[in-house]
């Protein structure tokens, strides 16, 4: 009784040994006899698989999750944030360098390619524009270059790459590949490719947007140059001289864009198939139009008070259209500047310079957006957003779980994912996330447009404006308190500082419209767009204007100002003609090829017989007194510069007859200014015989030289070689109708590179044969006179797509002549400063 000692219950838990029973001396491993002795259990004890969740259980995985945190943010400071960086700056500057390599193979393919091609239309050619070896570095470089992370769009090079389709398919043949050569005459000529080229870019809109109709404006409105902009917006109005005798032209423009709606239909439908098919395998479904979507518009089901927009909102939409225009002409100013800097410091260097600045902006963008991610980003709360956006478009990027990293989920998201955020998703970025972004955002994307890689610029202005917009409404929200719809403050940001950049307002609201099927925007989006363009055309141009001026295009404006009607056709003309006869001597055409760049000549013929007396009193006969003389002094000196040019040509015949002229010009030149008054107070009969006996201006006197000019009509510098090299000439003994006869296809068969004078052999020449080119002049181009107003001549060169104008007076002489560049904005305002000088 010892063992329970003072225990209250010691007859309980105290027995005698001899009243256990044997399972409970087992248990106890207390047996008396060795041979009975069982195996301990405890080595054959069972797992404990079931996870005790208690609280100390629960504490311990609270402290290991901040452990968590902690590993994270040492591994940022040992480096393995720095790890990822690196990581992501291979990937990008890897392809940017693809990017810019194939810019270097062709360096048309820069850019977004809209200033090329609304160049193109306007009627200059640029070489390489519409080339498939620019498609191919195009199409494939804007592919790295999105992927390399630039702030830069797919769309522009999308426009340029339709526009590269359009002139190439109607050819069926390709430059690049000689083996791809169909017999198809029809399309060769400029008139028939410029259509082509125009339904083209009109297909690439459509297809970037989904907007047929707004890439049918588009072209009209940014491509054609042949196009009074104001008939778009008269409904009602008294039509002009000029429109009426324009009336054809205007019919062939209004099927020429028929063309390209239909044209533009059928790049939709084609995308929509095949997008439809390959992303929901829903083939004919056509749930997709374009590749770029912004999404239905919409206010949340049960939620009566809400409304897109009403008429209140309307003054604030005005008031961004100004901000718009004011930041879109900030950017284009900065751009502007960037572009100088690059063509003065860059661009003359070595290509790889080139390269190196791509890389560089490349190496940039991604630290700032890895960096103002890390740093700037604020995590929110997942709760508020739905579960399809949080598996798909929300970038957590370190921040805790159920949080999220609002600067990151813009930064690295695609543009059109994070435009369809800013427009749908309420709540999901804070007001400073806004101001960093569209700070950022704005300045690296002016710093890109430009790099030589491809680019466009339409998705990253509207990102940028969606995102100042998005800041309008969180600020009206919270400051004013005001009952608003996010998204359409978000869509009106994104078409006032798009429109202040590019300065566009038809095409660009029907392609907005097109892009939200939302036609109840239609006004808001026209009124903020049209106040954007004037605030910024205050300031300076459109960005494509812009690198359309840098580059020195004579781009022709929609029409001159009322001031410079004080100018006539012969205050702009050029008056130094370089011409040729109807029945030209091979030694003549050769030296004009040769000595001259012009692209055209007028087709003359020098008057001897009939001469009659000057009529004083006559201004429309005297009107080119002025201006003949300058004509008159030039024409022996220019006449002395083609004979010291031959002397380098294989023929001795040909060095012979101009050592002859250049003889007898040098004394004509010394007694030519005492008869040149005599010359200008005469006047000769007009039209003389256009089939003279022999080739002129061979042994003429000086008189003889400078009489008048009788015009006839202009023939091409290619037609002229193209006669050359074809042999199209008759011997001095023989008459012109011994000439052989070219046919169209056989003028036209080396469209559009035809050959160059300097390809031409020349010792297979005959120098004293003569060749007849009036049966391919052209007989009756479109003339004015001396006294036409600048008004008049830019309103018949412009809506008629004319290349060269001849300015011919009241008897038929040609006393100048008028190209694209005597009608741009800088030599009309040069001639009327002169003007108000000689005033």
């Amino acid at each position: 009784m010892a063992c329970c000692g003072n225990c209250l219950c010691c007859h309980c838990c105290c027995r005698d040994e001899d009243t256990r029973t044997p399972e409970e001396l087992t248990i106890l491993g207390e047996t008396q006899d060795e041979e009975d002795e069982i195996l301990p259990r405890k080595d054959y004890e069972s797992l404990d698989y079931d996870r005790c969740i208690n609280e100390p259980y629960v504490e311990v995985l609270e402290e290991m999750n901040n452990k968590c945190v902690l590993a994270v943010e040492e591994c940022s400071e040992k480096g393995c944030l720095a790890l990822s960086l690196l990581e992501l700056l291979a990937f990008n500057m890897m392809f940017i360098f693809i990017a810019s390599v194939l810019v270097l193979i062709e360096p048309v393919a820069a850019g977004s390619g809209i200033p090329e091609i609304k160049s193109y239309l306007n009627g200059v050619k640029i070489p390489g524009i519409v080339r498939l070896r620019t498609f191919i570095c195009k199409a494939i470089g804007v592919l790295f270059t999105v992927s390399g992370g630039l702030f830069v769009g797919k769309e522009g090079p999308m426009i340029h790459s339709g526009a590269i389709v359009g002139a190439g398919l109607p050819q069926f043949q390709s430059i690049t590949f000689k083996k791809i050569n169909f017999d198809f005459p029809y399309f060769r000529s400029d008139r028939d490719k410029r259509d082509f080229v125009s339904a083209g870019a009109a297909a690439g809109v459509a297809a970037a947007f989904g907007a047929p109709i707004g890439g049918t404006l588009f072209s009209l409105e940014e491509g054609s140059s042949f196009w009074n902009q104001a008939l778009t917006w008269k409904v009602v109005g008294q039509r002009s001289q000029t429109e009426t005798h324009a009336n054809t032209r205007t019919h062939r423009l209004f099927f020429c864009h028929c063309q390209s709606l239909f044209c533009s239909m059928s790049a939709t439908f084609t995308l929509n198939f095949f997008r439809s098919g390959i992303n929901y395998n829903k083939w004919g479904s056509f749930q997709l139009p374009g590749l770029l979507n912004f999404g239905e518009f919409k206010c949340s089901d049960g939620d009566k008070k809400c409304h897109l927009w009403t008429a209140v909102d309307l003054a604030f939409f005005v008031l961004m259209g100004v901000a718009g225009g004011l930041l879109g002409a900030f950017f284009n100013c900065i751009n502007k500047r960037l572009a100088k800097y690059r063509m003065r410091h860059v661009h003359p260097k070595a290509k790889f310079v080139r390269v190196l600045e791509s890389l560089l902006v490349a190496m940039v963008t991604t630290v700032v957006i890895f960096v103002a991610s890390m740093t700037l980003g604020e995590c929110r709360d997942l709760v508020s957003l739905n579960e399809d956006v949080i598996n798909s478009t929300i970038r957590q990027f370190f921040c805790p779980n159920k949080t999220y990293n609002d600067m990151a989920t813009l930064f690295f998201n695609p543009q059109e994912v994070a435009i369809h955020q800013l427009f749908h998703q309420d709540g999901t970025f804070s007001p400073v996330t806004l101001i960093v972004f569209f700070v950022l955002y704005f300045l690296l994307a002016c710093w890109t447009y430009g790099v030589s890689v491809p680019s466009g610029l339409f998705v990253p202005s509207l990102l940028c404006g969606a995102a100042f917009g998005r800041l309008v409404a969180n600020l009206l929200k919270i400051n004013l308190g005001m009952d608003i719809y996010s998204g359409t403050f978000a869509l009106i940001g994104a078409a006032a500082f798009l429109g202040g950049v590019v300065r566009m307002t038809i095409s660009l609201t029907v392609i907005l419209i097109e892009s939200t099927n939302e036609i109840t925007y239609g006004l808001p989006i026209m009124i903020t767009l049209m106040v954007a363009k004037w605030t910024g055309d205050f300031f300076n141009k459109g960005i494509y204007d812009i690198h359309i001026h840098l580059r020195g295009v004579p781009l022709l404006e929609w029409e001159t100002e009322v001031e410079m009607d004080k100018l006539t056709a012969s205050d702009i003309m050029e008056p130094n003609l370089t011409y040729v006869y109807p029945h030209t001597r091979i030694q003549s055409l050769v030296s004009i090829l040769r000595t001259t760049v012009y692209h055209a000549f007028p087709v003359v013929t020098e008057n001897r017989d009939n001469e009659r007396e000057f009529m004083k009193g006559n201004i429309l006969i005297s009107n080119n007194i002025r201006f003949k003389k300058a004509s008159v002094l030039t024409r022996a000196g220019e006449q002395r510069r083609r004979c010291q040019s031959m002397k380098s040509y294989p023929s001795s015949e040909l060095r012979n007859v101009c050592d002859d002229q250049l003889a007898a010009v040098v004394p004509a030149m010394e007694e030519g200014q005492d008869m040149l008054q005599q010359m200008l107070e005469r006047r000769h009969a007009p039209y003389p015989n256009l089939y003279p006996d022999q080739s002129p201006s061979e042994e003429w006197t000086m008189e003889e030289r400078f009489r008048p000019l009788t015009f006839h009509g202009i023939i091409l510098r290619s037609q002229l070689v193209n006669l050359l090299i074809r042999g199209v000439c008759y011997a001095e003994n023989q008459s012109s109708a011994t000439q052989p006869r070219l046919s169209y296809a056989e003028m036209t068969e080396d469209y559009p590179r035809f050959p160059d004078i300097h390809d031409l052999d020349l010792a297979l020449l005959n120098p004293r044969m003569i060749v007849d080119v009036t049966p391919y002049m052209n007989p009756s181009p479109y003339t004015v006179s001396p006294n036409t107003h600048v008004s008049q001549v830019f309103n018949l060169f412009r809506t008629m797509g004319l290349r060269h104008l001849p300015v011919v007076n009241a008897v038929g002489e040609i006393v100048g002549i008028i190209t694209r560049h005597n009608l741009t904005h800088e030599f009309l305002l040069g001639k009327l400063r002169q003007h108000y000088i000689t005033i």
